[in-house]
């Protein structure tokens, strides 16, 4: 019975330096930037830890308030704005990250539709610095589409860039 005990404590300390390991490693990884809770459990497997652990601590990430996948949707959302993407592309970053898809509508909604607007026209002015030229038209138009603007932003900053050309 006493051999058993002993085992059973070995394999408890055992895992709490596993434990205390992994945290210490999740805290380096988020010195670098920020993680959603997906992202930080992905990068602790692929670092060869083990699940379980990996989850605990991740939770205990998320309950110190280190991870916050709000949050980090918030700063995601703003960042990809301010550099001049479109909401597909914005969607897409926020699937890459492993954002939850239930605050995918909420942050979203910040998008203002006119900057939205105004920032594919600046997009398109750059891109075809004063050519009329159809196929460089395609061309930007098949850009500010990449960049994750729909169709019908594409197309109302053409017809606004040849309206003032």
């Amino acid at each position: 019975m006493a051999r058993n005990d002993s085992i059973e404590s070995s394999s408890n300390i055992l895992s709490d330096n596993d434990t205390e390991r992994i945290r210490k490693r999740a805290l380096k990884i988020l010195g670098n930037r920020n993680y959603s809770e997906q992202e930080m459990y992905k990068k602790l497997i692929s670092k060869g830890e083990d699940s379980k652990i990996s989850t605990e601590t991740v939770e205990w990430l998320v309950e110190l308030g280190y991870i916050n996948d709000t949050n980090y949707a918030d700063l995601i959302v703003n960042h990809y704005i301010t550099r001049g993407y479109g909401e597909a592309r914005i969607r897409e970053e926020l699937y890459k990250r492993g954002i939850p898809r239930d605050l995918w509508d909420e942050k979203l909604s910040i998008i203002d539709t006119t900057d939205v607007e105004d920032a594919a026209f600046e997009f398109l002015c750059k891109k075809l610095k004063g050519s009329t030229d159809k196929d460089d038209i395609r061309r930007a138009t098949d850009a500010l589409v990449r960049r994750g603007y729909s169709y019908d932003n594409a197309k109302v900053s053409i017809r606004k860039y040849l309206e003032e050309s």
